[in-house]
């Protein structure tokens, strides 16, 4: 009798977890990088340098709480495609990161949401439409990056604008990557790669150190790129970390169109066509704010591909006050 209530028991508790693991939330489809998100000091500056400069609709103006002739919009975008955009935000506070957040794209943002949360992360208890109308919320990385889910509804603005404000003058069709500053890649790995399931396709940089590695959004093409670093940065170079990657055939003829155009006052002077460790030719562009715009060409200079740096070691972070002197 003993033994029989003993096999009972354990049926039940396997019946029991075969229940829980089949209910457990599972992880919807990322099927790329949606945007990225910045501050800027300048708005019309920084509306000449996408817009006139380098040739892109501006499909969204969303007005702030001042409503009074002369006011600032709430966030202005500017369309890559029917897919991606740039979203441009005026600055809350001189002197910060540029950098507000970047977005991927799902095909079931509630599923995400409800996903994230038995993974532990903050998020909002629904998932709200936003002023797009599309579907989206945030959730902040371990190292206190903004990663805004969202899900492009019918009645969404990319939806509705499908096919239109694509001109002749885009100087790239698609953002390949979006690049941020990381200080601790273990975290970041963690999240992006064991939690939301992008794969690593690459890691580099100079010398015997990582800078750079390339995480692959799981059921797309884009990629996100973590910029590594061991000390403090300046503001120079916080605005070349967190940058936007446009695609292109031909670094040279795009040089030549954009030399044709007129840079709006202000800018740092662009550098490049040069060719990257990742043996890819790029120039790089910088708005008012110093936020770089890094233009790539899609294959290596012979075709062949980079070898992944898989055995030097990564740059960490190491705050000042936690150094110890020599």
């Amino acid at each position: 009798m003993k033994f029989k209530t003993s096999l009972l028991s354990l049926v039940a508790t396997m019946l029991l977890a075969s229940s829980c693991a089949q209910e457990a939330p599972q992880r919807p489809p990322i099927i790329g990088v949606a945007h990225a998100a910045y501050f800027t000091k300048d708005l019309e500056n920084t509306r000449e340098f996408f817009r006139d400069f380098l040739g892109y609709d501006e499909i969204i103006t969303l007005p702030g709480r001042d409503t009074s002739p002369g006011a600032l919009p709430a966030m202005i975008a500017f369309k890559i495609n029917d897919r991606q955009m740039v979203e441009i935000f005026p600055e809350r506070e001189a002197g910060t990161n540029r950098m507000y957040h970047f977005a991927i794209e799902t095909t079931d943002a509630e599923a995400m949401r409800v996903y994230l949360k038995s993974k532990g992360f903050k998020v909002p208890d629904h998932t709200p439409k936003g002023r797009t109308g599309n579907s989206n919320f945030f959730v902040t990385d371990p190292n206190g990056t903004i990663c805004e889910i969202v899900q492009y509804e019918p009645d969404g603005v990319n939806a509705r604008l499908f096919g239109q404000n694509l001109p002749d003058t885009r100087i790239a069709h698609r953002m390949s990557h979006v690049g941020f500053m990381v200080p601790d890649l273990d975290k970041a790995i963690e999240f992006y790669g064991g939690v939301l399931g992008f794969e690593e396709t690459w890691r580099g940089g100079p010398n015997d150190k990582i800078t750079w590695v390339h995480m692959k959004t799981p059921e797309g093409n884009e990629t996100i790129e973590f910029m590594l670093y061991s000390s403090e940065p300046s503001w120079d170079r916080m605005g070349s970390m967190n940058h936007i990657c446009l695609e292109v055939d031909d670094v040279f003829a795009t040089k030549a169109i954009l030399d044709q155009r007129r840079m709006p006052a202000g800018l740092r002077e662009p550098n490049g066509p040069n060719t990257g460790i990742n043996r890819k030719r790029q120039l790089n562009y910088y708005n008012i704010d110093g936020t770089r715009v890094e233009i790539m060409e899609v294959n290596t200079i012979d075709g062949v591909p980079a070898e992944s740096h898989v055995g030097k070691e990564p740059l960490r972070f190491v705050p000042r006050n936690t150094e110890t002197a020599n």
